[in-house]
Order: structure tokens, then C-alpha cells, then sequence
């Protein structure tokens, strides 16, 4: 539960920070492209779509265990990939497994469809604000969607849980993170999709925060939320 959950004070706030993949980078649309030439190339003939299904789920528990270091890196590209094939009775030598992550972290930063008003949403605020990324997302793919997808501009800082090496919430991300920007919790916004990591890992060091909630879920705890870029401006 979030305590001593405070107002957001435009006048107050110099700096912005975001999440990026369910933020600003449309992970789950990319991803889906990425498999279809992942599968192409390694001649998997399960149905995209029902792989997709099965895939995504999983693949959102094994970041959970990540981001708890209850996995390493090596676990989660392998484990998500394991036992979604298990599930449809399909299985796959460790070297295929190894060889189709390897592929997939090749393919994913090639597509970079962005969430609907992301370029519009970061012009209005880089002219008022100094914008930042924070994620958990691999060092070395992170980077590449920036870039790929034409927003890196956008940013003053980018701070990696790679680079820190703690992961959303813990608290020394954001801290890192505040430090490189050169600004106080109080003076900046986190902007990301995930209640546990962006949102309370935030607010916790003093940050203002703001959900991105897309999916529409039912979040009982209190915060500020928006369902589109655009409301941001309601915001900032």
C-alpha cells in the first residue's frame, strides 16, 4: 500500500521519467513480430497465435522472477521458451532453445511499433522537461530500441537494471537514476505500466508517480493513472 501518497505539483516537477517496454515501446506487438521470423527461420510449425497466447503469460512470471533475482538471465530466456514448447507437447534440445532466444533477441529490436501518441506525448514534454528512461530490459536490446525507434533524442539519461545491477523496485535503480539526472525525488515523475515495479519501487524513494494502466486492470491501491499517452498532458 502506498503511504502518504502525495499530490502531483506541476510547478514542482523539472524532470520525467519512463519505463519503456509497456510504456512507450509496444513490447507485446514487436515481440509477436520477432517470433514470426524466429519461426520462419528455425522452421517451428506451431501456430504463431496459440504459441503467442501461451508465451506471454509465462514469459510475464519469469520477468516477476527476474526482477526478484529469483532467475538469472540465462534462466529466463531459456525457461519462458522451455516451457511454452512443453505445453504443446514439443520437446526441443537445450542448443534449439539456446539458439531461438539467441534469435529472438536478434529480431526484437528491428520492429519498433510504438504505443499511439508516444512522439507526440515527448515533443509536448521535452520542451518543458528533461526526460529520462529507467528499465529492466537487457543492457545491450534497451538501447537499440531507442535508437531504432527513432526516440532516443527524447532522453537525458537512460539507466539499465544491467548497469546497476538491481532491477525495478529496489530502490538504488531509482536512486542511480535520480543521481545521473542530477534531480530530487521530489522534482520528478515516473511514468510506467507496472504497479509493483514503477509505480510503489517509485514512490517509495519519494518520486511522484503515474500508472500507465492499458489494460484497463483493477488496482486497488491509490495513484494517479491514465489508460492513453495523450492524459499525461492532464498531468504535466
Amino acid at each position: 500500500m502506498l503511504k502518504n501518497y502525495r499530490s502531483m505539483q506541476n510547478n514542482e516537477i523539472t524532470d520525467v521519467f519512463f519505463d519503456l517496454d509497456h510504456t512507450l515501446w509496444d513490447f507485446d506487438r514487436n515481440s509477436g513480430l520477432a517470433f514470426e521470423r524466429v519461426f520462419k527461420k528455425h522452421k517451428i510449425k506451431l501456430p504463431l497465435t496459440d504459441f503467442l497466447k501461451v508465451y506471454e503469460p509465462i514469459n510475464f512470471a519469469y520477468w516477476k522472477k527476474y526482477r526478484e533475482n529469483v532467475v538469472t538471465k540465462e534462466e529466463l530466456r531459456r525457461g519462458r521458451l522451455t516451457e511454452t514448447f512443453q505445453y504443446f507437447k514439443t520437446k526441443l534440445p537445450l542448443a534449439t532453445i539456446d539458439s531461438l532466444a539467441h534469435c529472438y533477441i536478434e529480431e526484437l529490436p528491428i520492429d519498433n511499433h510504438l504505443f499511439l501518441g508516444t512522439v507526440e506525448i515527448l515533443e509536448y514534454l521535452s520542451g518543458n522537461y528533461k526526460l529520462h528512461i529507467i528499465t529492466n530490459g537487457f543492457e545491450e536490446v534497451q538501447h537499440l530500441k531507442l535508437q531504432n525507434s527513432g526516440i532516443k533524442k527524447y532522453f537525458k539519461t537512460v539507466t539499465t537494471s544491467e548497469e546497476v545491477g538491481l532491477k525495478k523496485p529496489h530502490p538504488v535503480i531509482f536512486k542511480t537514476a535520480l543521481a545521473k539526472a542530477s534531480v530530487a525525488p521530489r522534482n520528478s515523475v515516473m511514468i510506467g505500466d507496472s504497479l509493483e515495479a514503477d509505480i510503489i519501487g517509485a514512490h517509495n524513494v519519494g518520486m511522484h508517480t503515474l500508472l500507465f494502466n492499458y489494460r484497463n486492470e483493477i488496482v486497488a491501491t491509490p495513484h494517479f493513472a491514465i489508460t492513453e499517452l495523450s492524459e499525461i498532458k492532464k498531468h504535466l
